[in-house]
């Protein structure tokens, strides 16, 4: 990182220190490994679905999750860096707001599509579950009126829900990191790390501070906290942020970089969970229940951080600069499939916040129905199934767009 402490000096009159340029445009990398997650995510939310067996979780210590995190940090840096460069803190603080705003209601309006949508279901038949039950609702549906108050107040996040609360408090953090990156970049890294050491329980715990833990309650009648911690998972988020800012620098490609990267990779195979259920590592196995605190997904242990940016810098890599890979040319069969293909996925990549939500709340229907077809989860019950949630995404994707557009206003 490079500090930008040293204000400009006119008519004797320091100027505040101004961040480094945001980029003004979106490199095709960042929405296509965006949409790539919300495939996975639609995956791995679906129960009892067999695709999850070939998802990064399955391989290494970090999943979908982190490309969700990381890839929404490098887009907010174009998307609300720009606004904070050229109109100021105040109004970037502002915008900042607003897409919290929004965040929230898509959160509480995905909330009560999947609660009525389970409470539907139980309803409608006898069948051999209580549907509500798969998401851990009793407490809701017997006693609503609390529980009304804890949804809105998010002091109610069952552990389906809590991603987009998680997301609407690193936003919130953002303006506090913008403030703190025109004093000096180097102490906004240390206020990012400590926040980040203060959410690792398994730490705090060995130094006597557990009491220090950071966190946000997730339920009144419990002690559990929101699964995913947002000052843990903060890390990712702006270590994005700062690599689309310029406040970190791209890495070279160079091959001890891909070693280093390769090696990280691999050796997570062992620890993962293929590595212990399917390779039979036992003694990972062991090592797992010993150092869990390491990977830890609630607290986004530093070992997630680590693969992940190992695998990101890979595929970084592998897709060429500015995604130059992932465009082909040619006017055979093949290329044509592949740009129909990679112009679906950026456009998921795009709208992921409206494809996130719809998601979840298909893969539970995409669930109830599997547990209903005849023949159960077969390969290629799951298979169909699990295309015809993809297609879902997409034309969610292009329907959002397309009202995005304001269609209406050059209508005649």
């Amino acid at each position: 990182m490079t500090s930008v402490a040293d204000p400009a000096m006119t008519h004797s009159r320091p100027t505040p220190a101004v961040a480094a340029p945001v980029a003004s445009t979106r490199d095709i990398r960042l929405d296509f490994f965006r949409g790539i997650a919300m495939f996975i995510i639609l995956c791995a939310h679906t129960p009892r679905n067999f695709f999850t067996s070939w998802i990064p979780a399955r391989w290494g210590f970090s999943d979908a999750t982190e490309i969700f995190v990381f890839c929404s940090g490098m887009a907010s840096a174009i998307a609300f860096g720009r606004t904070f460069d050229r109109a100021g803190w105040s109004l970037g603080t502002a915008r900042v707001g607003h897409r919290v705003w929004q965040v929230y209601w898509a959160h509480i309006g995905m909330f009560f599509a999947i609660a009525t949508m389970l409470a539907a279901i139980d309803q409608a038949g006898n069948f051999d579950k209580t549907y509500i039950g798969s998401l851990n609702l009793w407490k809701f549906f017997d006693d609503p009126g609390p529980e009304l108050v804890g949804i809105f107040t998010l002091t109610y996040v069952p552990n389906y829900f809590d991603i987009l609360p998680m997301y609407m408090v690193i936003l919130a953090m953002m303006p506090v990191v913008m403030a703190l990156s025109r004093i000096n970049l180097w102490a906004m890294a240390g206020v990012i790390a400590l926040v980040w050491l203060f959410a690792q329980r398994s730490v705090l715990d060995v130094l006597g501070l557990g009491h220090l833990h950071l966190g946000f309650p997730a339920e009144p009648w419990s002690d559990r906290k929101w699964f995913f911690n947002p000052f843990g998972w903060q890390l990712i988020f702006f270590t994005g942020f700062a690599f689309m800012r310029g406040w970190i620098p791209k890495p070279p490609v160079n091959r001890v970089l891909l070693v280093v990267a390769a090696v990280i990779v691999i050796a997570n195979i062992p620890f993962s969970n293929i590595g212990v259920r399917e390779f039979g590592f036992d003694w990972a196995r062991d090592w797992r229940v010993d150092h869990r605190g390491l990977f830890n997904k609630s607290d986004f242990g530093i070992l997630r951080y680590a693969h992940f940016l190992a695998l990101a810098y890979l595929c970084w890599v592998a897709a060429g600069e500015g995604g130059a890979r992932l465009k082909v040319s040619g006017d055979g069969t093949l290329a044509r499939l592949w740009r129909g293909l990679l112009a679906m996925i950026l456009k998921v990549g795009q709208q992921s916040l409206a494809v996130f939500v719809f998601s979840m709340f298909f893969a539970r229907l995409s669930g109830f129905v599997m547990d209903q077809v005849e023949g159960g989860r077969t390969t290629w019950n799951m298979t169909l199934a699990n295309f015809l949630g993809f297609g879902a995404l997409i034309a969610v994707a292009y329907s959002v767009a397309w009202f995005k557009s304001h269609p209406w206003r050059v209508a005649k």
